[in-house]
């Protein structure tokens, strides 16, 4: 019996692993992430797909590249957050966005079942 290929992961997939692997400490400040090449044949994904989740990473001031070198987690200067600081912030953040959206989707219903037993009315 053949088994379902699992599914491949998305870049923003990607990067929302790293990014709970980054606020979980897995890769502290100045961690290597792994090679992009090495992690797209790990996980069966184009090499593009990786690049795009580390250059996202990168726009949230969480990693920088180094030409010939790889992608790290960033160091911060003295006063500023951290990546891992940085990092759960903007975890917290879509599981605030996905609490609310969740309650405007059911405030929503409730007014369309409101508005449909006015109509009947």
């Amino acid at each position: 019996m053949e088994s379902k290929p699992a599914k491949k992961l998305n870049a923003r997939e990607i990067a929302a692993q790293f990014r709970d692997d980054i606020a979980n400490g897995t890769y502290g400040p100045g961690a290597r992430l792994p090679g992009a090449k090495g992690h797209a044949k790990k996980l069966g994904v184009a090499l593009m797909t990786v690049q795009s989740a580390y250059g996202q990473l990168a726009e949230e001031g969480l990693v920088e590249g180094r030409p010939g070198s790889g992608t790290y987690v960033v160091d911060p200067v003295q006063g500023t957050p951290t990546a891992q600081q940085t990092a759960a912030g903007i975890r917290d953040m879509q599981a605030e966005l996905a609490r609310v959206t969740a309650q405007l989707t059911d405030l929503a219903e409730r007014v369309a079942k409101l508005e449909e037993s006015k109509e009947r009315d």
